[in-house]
């Protein structure tokens, strides 16, 4: 049992580890556990359980108050305890790894509040966790059955030490690769390695003893990594059937696409050249002159981006990468969900990969310079674009059988540009959940709230805009007003100054309070909702009565 000396401590300590919601973690402020272990099916331990290992993992953490996470306590443990409770939920969650299950117990000397974390392991590979003869998933706040993406997704998932790009490819030559390929992985690898004693030697090096020292080769047997980044395009095409090499670039606009196969080493950097890149010019608020660059980071964005969907491709379900070209905007597909992790793990450069894919082909592109194997690449792409002043790439449209990476060439909200030409100040998750704002993109609950409270942001979910501190701060007064509203006192105000001319229908009301409602009210059926809102309360308030009849012939007046 970990101790801490106040229930304050613990609560700081849980906020700093769990400080929010997600497919990862979970608070409960469960009392009793006498019904909450085994309990409602989509409510109860082992349902969460079950969707956190249908994911990757995750941790629940008992006892505390939703959204502040103030350790409220377990004072009915109905015979459970932190030794037995593993196998209680292991009996009823079918195909959960017997490994990794376990309760972390927490206290508070001062309160004597105990708190249970109770860390669930990830699924084994192609196999579904049950629980009340179910497979469950988080979506959003809530719990709901596997979809069938997900279910899938894990069904097709790689067996440990199953790496597709390892299989050695029998028939493959040397002369199946492309000579100035292999001279330039030569060239990379010396670079790579130039601190090495032996570095001088790597010019003089057979084909055969260089292929093998990048991990391309097996002692001398050339692997299905080999042809993807050195065959050229007849062998790797003839030799990797029926799983296709091949990258398409598409500009949807102009119908024009084009086909790209091995060596992908020296051919990635030609679909990079395809994107149309010219300069843009952005304005900062103190500054005289523009800002003048070109509209994609060629190397850091655009061919990271490309490398990592060649890295990560699931090739066993035998389809394409695909580049699309929009305005302003390039998406890159490849099929296969993100793997280890979400995408959000990376951006501070924290984490590192456990684990890829493709093992050995990750492996000899590291080895080549092709991308970095240590957990920076995402990172490197969100700070260059937060230098750039543009929107952050992001993996939004993505699903369990296929990742989507977006990079933005141009502005979405020109505030949010100034904005981040001004706050360099903040965190990098901060500056992550305020661009989703500006993409109109969904937020957790924990995420709005934390927004919320550092003065960021105001509204309600999901029609958010930013605080008035900030517009201010951005010269967006306007636009702010216009989101927020005068606020219902003041539609009151105008509802009694037109009642004072006489009974009014509510089409006359309606004509007069519908074009001043506020822009985060968007659709006509939610802004005459609000206005019947609003008559109620000011029925209830004793301002206004009915003196017509049914609703239809309603006629508003001041109540006397």
């Amino acid at each position: 049992m970990q101790a801490f000396d106040t229930a304050a401590e613990l609560q700081r300590w849980l906020r700093s580890h769990y400080p929010r919601e997600n497919e990862r973690h979970e608070w409960k402020e469960w009392r009793s556990l006498k019904s909450n272990v085994p309990g409602r099916a989509g409510d109860d331990l082992v349902s969460y359980v079950s969707a956190f290992a249908n994911m990757d993992g995750g941790c629940v953490v008992i006892g505390v108050e939703d959204g502040s996470l103030a350790p409220t306590g377990i004072q009915d443990f109905a015979g459970y305890t932190a030794e037995n409770v593993p196998h209680r939920v292991l009996g009823r969650t079918p195909g959960l790894p017997s490994m990794g299950l376990r309760v972390e117990e927490l206290h508070a000397r001062d309160t004597g509040a105990i708190v249970w974390l109770v860390h669930v392991p990830r699924h084994a590979p192609r196999e579904l966790v049950l629980a009340h003869d179910k497979a469950w998933q988080r979506d959003g706040d809530s719990l709901v059955e596997l979809r069938e993406d997900r279910r899938r997704a894990i069904l097709a998932e790689p067996l440990a030490g199953e790496d597709w790009s390892a299989a050695i490819v029998p028939s493959a030559t040397l002369a199946d690769l492309d000579e100035a390929a292999i001279a330039k992985a030569r060239e990379k690898f010396q670079e790579k390695h130039q601190r090495e004693a032996w570095a001088t030697q790597i010019p003089d090096w057979s084909v055969e003893k260089l292929l093998d020292k990048i991990g391309l080769s097996i002692n001398g047997q050339i692997t299905r990594a080999c042809l993807l980044l050195l065959g050229t395009p007849e062998s790797a095409t003839a030799l990797l059937s029926p799983h296709p090499a091949e990258m398409t670039w598409k500009l949807a606009a102009e119908r024009v696409a084009e086909h790209f196969h091995p060596p992908f080493l020296l051919t990635t950097t030609q679909v990079a050249a395809c994107i149309r890149n010219p300069n843009i010019k952005l304005f900062p608020v103190h500054e005289l002159l523009a800002v003048t660059l070109p509209r994609y980071d060629t190397q850091t964005v655009l061919l990271e981006g490309l490398h990592n969907c060649l890295a990560h491709q699931d090739y066993a379900q035998a389809g394409r990468i695909v580049v699309e070209e929009m305005a302003g905007q390039v998406r890159m597909i490849n099929l296969g969900g993100f793997f280890d992790g979400h995408p959000d793990d990376y951006a501070s450069g924290a984490r590192t990969p456990e684990r890829y894919r493709n093992e050995r082909l990750a492996k000899a592109m590291a080895e080549v310079g092709m991308i970095d194997k240590v957990g920076f690449g995402i990172h490197d792409m969100v700070q260059a674009q937060r230098r750039r002043f543009l929107p952050l790439p992001d993996y939004e449209g993505s699903t369990p059988l296929r990742t989507v990476f977006n990079v933005y060439g141009q502005e979405i909200d020109a505030n949010y540009t100034q904005w981040m030409m001004e706050r360099t100040d903040l965190s990098i998750e901060h500056v992550l959940w305020l661009d989703r704002v500006q993409k109109k993109h969904k937020l957790d609950a924990a995420q709005v709230a934390e927004l919320r409270q550092a003065g960021l942001i105001e509204g309600r979910s999901p029609k958010l805009h930013i605080s008035a501190g900030l517009a201010v701060a951005l010269g967006q007064e306007v636009a702010y007003l216009d989101n927020k509203g005068l606020g219902a006192k003041h539609y009151k105000a105008l509802v009694l100054d037109l009642l004072a001319l006489g009974p009014q229908p509510r089409a006359k009301i309606n004509a007069m309070l519908l074009p001043k409602l506020p822009a985060s009210i968007a659709s006509d059926h939610s802004r005459k909702v609000y206005i019947k809102n609003l008559l109620q309360d000011m029925v209830r308030e004793g301002l206004i009565e009915n003196a017509g009849g049914a609703t239809k012939a309603a006629l508003w007046r001041r109540k006397p």
